[in-house]
């Protein structure tokens, strides 16, 4: 690519038809196909640079000169948009402006709306926004002392022989972190597995009504996110 289809390129009004050309191709197969719900999963991922590209920075977390790309998946594993970041930006640095046109793509459908983000999402923010234009979702948390006395009675080791399969417990509570306005419900997942002294523990904040259980699963199914994005990175290498 010569220096003057570069610079065509890196004008503004044609890095914006660029980055909105994914909604569009997504938008043209739900014209074809009946949506009932979308699902979005937003993550963050690595692309290390090997020169004095413009962004590139030292990032603490992958210890590597990066940039540190932002994406969003639906439950299909159509890209629904991506950011190009600088490299030592934090992993939820500018969310909004990537899911804000995405919010209002999907603002012109009946349908349900669903969000599942890691704990780099747990920003009350994030939360307001969402619970504002009717979307359900399914956020972790950072774990902190006063989320594990609210399930201190379930971290006891149960009685018995242990299981070669886990044992799995789940908790449901109302929790108001100092940033929050409001209280918000908490699920909370303990698993004992056999060998380990100490129980393996989750929480995600939610405001899906479902069994707590459920919530679990569905958190879980984020986790598809990451195997898309190296899939792109697979395709493209």
């Amino acid at each position: 690519m010569s220096r003057f289809e570069t610079e065509i390129l890196a004008q503004p009004e044609n890095l914006a038809f660029l980055m909105n050309l994914p909604g569009k191709w997504v938008d043209r197969v739900h014209q074809r196909k009946l949506l009932k719900h979308i699902i979005l999963d937003m993550d963050s991922s690595i692309s290390p640079t090997y020169g004095n590209q413009e962004g590139t920075a030292y990032n603490g977390y992958f210890q590597c000169m990066c940039y540190h790309p932002f994406f969003c998946f639906n439950q299909y594993g159509d890209l629904e948009r991506a950011l190009l970041r600088n490299g030592n930006v934090h992993s939820a640095n500018d969310w909004r402006r990537l899911l804000e046109p995405i919010v209002n793509r999907y603002r012109g459908y009946d349908i349900l709306r669903f969000f599942r983000g890691d704990a780099a999402f747990a920003n009350p923010e994030i939360y307001r926004y969402l619970e504002a234009d009717g979307y359900f979702y399914a956020i972790r948390l950072k774990e902190n002392p006063i989320l594990h006395k609210k399930i201190e009675h379930m971290l006891t080791r149960p009685v018995g022989r242990p299981p070669k399969k886990p044992i799995d417990m789940y908790q449901s509570f109302r929790y108001q972190a100092a940033s929050w306005e409001i209280a918000r419900r908490v699920v909370a997942k303990i698993e004992w597995h056999a060998g380990e002294l100490f129980p393996r523990v989750g929480f995600i904040v939610t405001n899906l009504r479902w069994k707590s259980s459920n919530v679990v699963s569905f958190y879980n199914k984020r986790g598809t996110a990451e195997q898309w994005i190296k899939e792109g990175k697979y395709a493209l290498n």
